[in-house]
């Protein structure tokens, strides 16, 4: 019985008289014997046994089987420990250890990894048992391997390039192949279709691939002439050769070109803002890069559309005036495709004569301001400069009336800006209005037209048929302020005027039956509807009048509290700022603190009552939180300050009694203290007798308007110190400018 016999009979079951034939198997396979040093020829003892011999096996080929024997002599009849010492490069054999027990075969699965190399090599086995012990180093051929049928795999059958411009190049690994056999996959790619394909051959799978290894096929997509909304199509064949017919080995490829349109440029009614156009052909997004050079420097806002063919325009704002500039769109495609369009130039108009401020600016410091522009709010325009002083941007009533301001400017969420133009407001009342007078809330582009707009007679009308707890009132104009919130709601402030008498409600029992001018605020909606209104007839008492009377209240601004949904109110007629439970709509209007002499806070860090402040306007919240412990700015106009017992303003050695300062209150609104925390005091001869503001600037600094300086303003950024520094001055002379602010430029979320 030779050793194929011996398998033979293993496999098939016929192994009876194994032990009487197993010397004669022995006897023909001796050449694969090694026996090791043991007892005598008398001695009980095994003869390890390895069949076939050799072994041959391929790499990454299928698993060949070794036959173990083990044949005992002299009456042995123990059982062996066979060990699987050491095995060549890249080859396995399980199991790799077991027990044997004398006269019987095992079975033990061999193969080679596809990376084993080529040659003859050996496997080592040792067997012991007790005392005993059996080596044999077993010889194992690795063979080449044969370039048979395998199989292999495709990550997909389809791979869309989707957008993509013309003589653009997009590259994309469009299909990984994996040989899942145990032979050499041979492939020959080649492209058929649209001639806007090609295959980058430096990155892509060659003509062969190992046994278990992997590559991948990459795509150039470069379209010469558009087919929007048509697609290009082509095929890639893998060309594989050893594979059955069966076997995936084509790639379906498409994509969309398409050319993009030059943007076009035209003017608008602003002379300073052009209107910068472009239609895409996929979805995506534009920025317009300008300057006075092709360098740029200045960019507007993203816009996008999700339609293909979508048109996006954009006001390109920002520009001196009778001043060549440069501009060109920058295109990003929602599939990350970017593109820029051609430079366009566009010469700005002349500033309009009453939007032409004479203005200075200095730096007498030498300390570099917070960054931005300065939008100033004189009462007859809307004037934004750079910080260098040069006007950039200006609105102007187009029907201006001059009796008739421009008040409480704030730029919006969606890039435009809102105001309400109408008279002042002050008591006596004038009378009726004429035919054309201009009283309304106005949402205005950068071009300066109107996207929106609330007449006071339009919400009169509206009133009359609201549902809101305090709607039944009628108003006289719109004046000073109006805020938007953050659902799109604008509180518009506006005036009313009662009689009064010891008899009416509320009574005036202090003063003659008169005419009395208070405020209310209006919540208006989405829609400009009144949804909520708050009427400080129903709120305060007319029998506390300390200035003006019967202007009785003269509020002046409307300041939102996100963390509370709450509003602060300034009403320079009560020296008060107050909050109101506004409670983001849902509110019972209550006051629930009053600011400033005679209110509900204790005054630390000052001397009460003199740095309260007096007459306000502006305030506005100086710290990242708006409720609990919070800081507040404001500008302290100081009409009418009050002075402790025994000074006497104005006297020899004793402080003026018409001054101004800029104070900020650190507010603790469970403890009821105001703490100043920022204190700057103006000399007299910068008393500033109406208007202002006061905010804190992105770099901490403090900014605030003089807006009543005689027939001038200045407006001063300093450092918020003890003993503030000026950082930054602009000085305008020959007009007033109600509020002034920084803003990082005209355009939301873009820094300048």
């Amino acid at each position: 019985m030779d050793s194929l016999e011996l398998i033979e009979a293993t496999k098939s079951g016929r192994t009876s008289g194994l032990h009487a034939r197993i010397s004669h198997f022995l006897a023909l396979v001796a050449s694969l014997l090694v026996l090791g040093c043991g007892a005598g020829q008398d001695s009980q003892s095994f003869v390890l046994a390895v069949a076939p011999s050799p072994l041959s096996i391929e790499p990454g080929g299928p698993v060949q089987t070794l036959t173990i024997g083990i044949s005992p002599t002299h009456g042995f009849s123990g059982t062996v420990s066979v060990v699987i010492a050491s095995l060549p490069a890249g080859v396995s054999a399980f199991p790799s250890n077991f027990l044997l027990p004398a006269g019987t075969l095992k079975q033990v699965a061999v193969s080679a990894s596809a990376g084993a190399i080529p040659g003859n090599a050996a496997i080592a086995f040792v067997a012991t048992s007790g005392a005993i012990s059996r080596n044999t180093a077993f010889p194992v051929v690795i063979s080449s391997p044969s370039p048979g049928l395998t199989s292999a795999s495709l990550s997909n059958s389809t791979f869309n390039f989707g957008n993509n411009l013309i003589n653009h190049t997009i590259a994309q690994v469009v299909a990984t192949v994996t040989n899942t056999g145990y032979s050499p996959l041979l492939m020959n790619p080649t492209l058929t279709g649209d001639t806007s394909y090609s295959i980058i051959a430096a990155q892509s799978c060659g003509a062969s691939l190992a046994p278990s290894a992997s590559c991948e096929m990459v795509v150039n997509y470069d379209p010469k002439v558009p087919s929007a909304p048509g697609s290009q199509n082509a095929t890639l064949n893998l060309g594989l050769g050893n594979v059955t017919l069966a076997t995936p080995q084509t790639v379906t490829m498409t994509g969309i070109s398409a050319a993009l349109t030059p943007g076009v440029v035209t003017t608008t009614d602003n002379p300073q803002v052009a209107l910068y156009t472009m239609t895409l052909p996929f979805p995506g997004s534009v920025v317009v890069n300008f300057g006075p050079t092709s360098d740029y420097g200045f960019s507007t806002w993203t816009r996008s559309t999700e339609s293909p063919g979508g048109q996006i325009s954009i006001f390109v704002a920002g520009m001196k005036s009778q001043t060549l500039y440069h501009m060109a769109a920058t295109v990003e495609f929602s599939n990350g495709l970017t593109a820029t369009d051609q430079d366009h130039t566009f010469t700005t108009g002349t500033i309009p004569a009453s939007a032409n401020l004479n203005l200075t600016v200095a730096t007498p410091t030498g300390i570099e301001p917070s960054p931005g522009l300065e939008m100033v709010n004189t009462l007859s325009s809307l004037v934004v400069t750079d910080l260098a002083g040069n006007i950039l941007w200006t609105y102007v009533d187009p029907e201006p009336i001059s009796s008739y301001m421009i008040d409480g400017v704030k730029m919006l969420r969606n890039g435009n800006i809102l105001m309400v133009i109408a008279p002042g407001s002050s008591a006596p009342l004038a009378g009726p209005q004429p035919p054309n007078a201009v009283a309304e809330a106005r949402e205005v582009n950068l071009a300066g037209d109107t996207v929106r707009e609330i007449s006071i007679a339009d919400l009169n009308a509206e009133l009359q048929y609201a549902a809101c707890a305090e709607c039944n009132v009628t108003l006289g104009t719109f004046h000073h302020d109006v805020t938007p919130l953050p659902n799109g709601h604008w509180l518009v402030l506006a005036n009313t005027s009662v009689a009064l008498s010891s008899t009416s409600t509320p009574p005036l029992t202090n003063e003659p039956a008169q005419t009395v001018l208070g405020d209310v605020i209006v919540d208006l909606n989405q829609n400009l509807q009144p949804v909520w209104v708050w009427n400080e007839f129903n709120h305060l008492d007319p029998n506390r009048h300390p200035m003006s009377f019967p202007d009785w209240t003269h509020t002046n601004a409307i300041v939102y509290s996100p963390d509370d949904g709450n509003i602060l109110v300034s009403i320079r007629h009560q020296n008060w700022v107050i909050k109101v439970d506004y409670a983001n709509g849902s509110g019972t209007g209550d006051i629930l603190w009053k600011l400033g002499e005679g209110g509900d806070f204790t005054l630390q860090g000052g001397t009460d009552p003199t740095d309260w402040q007096y007459a306000q306007h502006g305030p506005s919240f100086f710290s990242p939180n708006t409720t609990g412990v919070f800081s507040l700015g404001l500008m302290d106009n100081g009409d009418d300050r009050i002075f402790p017992a025994g000074v006497t303003c104005g006297a020899s050695g004793a402080p003026p009694c018409l001054y101004s300062t800029v104070p900020v209150f650190q507010i603790d609104e469970s403890a009821k203290t105001a703490t100043l925390v920022f204190h700057q005091i103006l000399p007299a001869s910068q008393y500033n007798s109406w208007g202002g503001n006061a905010e804190k600037l992105a770099n901490g600094d403090v900014e605030y308007d003089l807006s009543g300086l005689g027939s001038s303003s200045i407006v001063n950024e300093v450092t918020p110190d003890s003993s503030p520094q000026t950082v930054w001055s602009m000085t305008i002379s020959g007009t007033n400018a109600y509020r002034a602010f920084r803003i990082p430029s005209l355009y939301p979320g873009v820094q300048w």
